[in-house]
């Protein structure tokens, strides 16, 4: 599913994307997202986007996953007003925290979550930049419902088709909606 993004957008977003071979390593091509977040016209344009689907999805708090997560999902809780949550790599936040752990390709990792920001009632919108292998979104899924939040939805500005995060998803999402702007 794609989200609420005319095509003269998606062509803009895209136009913002730049392509860089052989980073971080040798046979990868990184969609870098930094000449969006420059151009104000097209970050605006992501922005209003996410806003409309957090509307759509009926969401009280935006979680933004670490890192890029973060500059795409503070706007948009502001423009909907509503809290925005930050998802983070395990030891980054003080205090009680609920932790999830997750498959990397070669290993593991852990991400954190303020266990007294979610409640029970919050209807919770996950923000982030790429839905890849989807193990860093499963987790968050698993976070929030830990904290007692329902999970509105979940938004990425870019899916990477060729990997498989919509499958490995789909169970965990429970029939929540799960939106790419743009898909490649």
């Amino acid at each position: 599913m794609t989200g609420p993004l005319s095509e003269d957008g998606r062509a803009l977003l895209l136009s913002r994307i730049k392509d860089v071979p052989d980073y971080p390593k040798p046979g990868v091509m990184f969609k870098d997202i930094t000449p969006l977040l420059a151009d104000p016209k097209a970050f605006a344009a992501l922005t209003d986007t996410l806003v409309e689907l957090a509307g759509q999805y009926g969401a009280t708090k935006i979680v933004g996953l670490e890192a890029r997560g973060f500059i795409l999902a503070a706007p948009v809780a502001v423009q909907a007003g509503i809290g925005f949550v930050p998802v983070r790599k395990a030891g980054k936040l003080p205090g009680a925290t609920l932790a999830q752990s997750y498959e990397l390709e070669y290993g593991t990792a852990e991400i954190e979550v303020h266990a007294e920001d979610l409640a029970a009632g919050d209807r919770v919108m996950i923000i982030d930049d790429v839905l890849a292998t989807g193990g860093t979104a499963e987790a968050s899924l698993s976070l929030i419902r830990r904290a007692g939040a329902e999970v509105a939805g979940v938004a990425v500005l870019m899916e990477l088709s060729f990997l498989p995060g919509r499958a490995k998803l789909a169970a965990s999402l429970a029939g929540a909606p799960l939106d790419a702007l743009i898909v490649v």
